[in-house]
């Protein structure tokens, strides 16, 4: 319990460390940059395929609820209530924990192995400044794209499942697409995008950050980077959806 409670002081101290330095100049915008484009690239074709036949299942699902009340017409809908709100984010992010955190948490991890951040700080420059806030504020930018991406991917996904493969009407869908949804679940999910790539970006450098034990102790830092993050931002998913939404209904 007392190594529990140190290693979430040293979690804290970490995170406002890194706060601060992102609020105050300088930082690396090319690094960032750079992270920005690799965690967008690495991770745009796996959140299309995961969430766009997500969208193609709740269509499914949706239909045959639908049909038993006749209001086949509402699918659009609950896909699109259900996938700017929940689906999307959700998924999306567990991919950028995966793809994207474990990475963070390899290099800075493989970093701390070989010393190269302790050459950095003899050398006088900020290993966090240098090494970690390019990362972190990657994952906060890089989130709320994959998201929309992974919210659009299911919208086509209810779509395929509802035109093409059950004959509704194309029209009827599209017109019905926002009878449920309004710019407030868009906002949402995209805030829930930002805050769930904070808690990635933060854990996985953390993690990274903090290795040790050689190679063995990067590939815990790796695990635990991804577990913990996905964990962490699912149990925090609950509250924001309550915040955001709670008040508001379904529609």
């Amino acid at each position: 319990m007392i190594e529990g409670l140190a290693g979430l002081g040293r979690f804290a101290l970490f995170g406002a460390g890194v706060a601060w330095r992102i609020v105050t100049p300088w930082w690396e915008v090319g690094e960032t940059s750079r992270h920005v484009w690799q965690l967008v690239a690495r991770c745009f074709l796996p959140v299309v395929a995961v969430v766009f036949p997500f969208g193609m299942v709740m269509a499914l699902q949706g239909l045959g609820i639908f049909a038993v009340f006749g209001a086949q017409r509402m699918l659009s809908s609950l896909v699109s209530v259900a996938v700017f709100r929940e689906l999307s984010p959700v998924l999306a992010c567990t991919l950028v924990a995966a793809q994207g955190g474990s990475a963070f948490a390899a290099e800075l991890g493989a970093m701390r192995i070989q010393e190269e951040l302790d050459a950095t700080e003899i050398m006088a420059i900020d290993s966090l400044r240098a090494h970690v806030v390019p990362r972190v504020v990657a994952a906060l930018l890089a989130s709320p794209v994959l998201v929309l991406v992974g919210s659009i991917s299911g919208i086509a996904g209810g779509f395929v499942t509802a035109v093409y493969v059950k004959g509704e009407p194309e029209g009827v869908y599209w017109a019905n697409l926002w009878a449920l949804t309004s710019p407030v679940d868009v906002a949402g999910g995209l805030v829930k995008a930002f805050v769930f790539g904070g808690i990635i970006g933060l854990v996985a450098c953390y993690q990274g950050y903090f290795a040790t034990g050689g190679a063995a102790g990067v590939g815990r830092a790796v695990n635990n980077a991804v577990v913990i993050a996905v964990t962490v931002f699912v149990v925090v998913n609950y509250f924001l959806t309550t915040a955001l939404f709670g008040a508001i209904g379904v529609g």
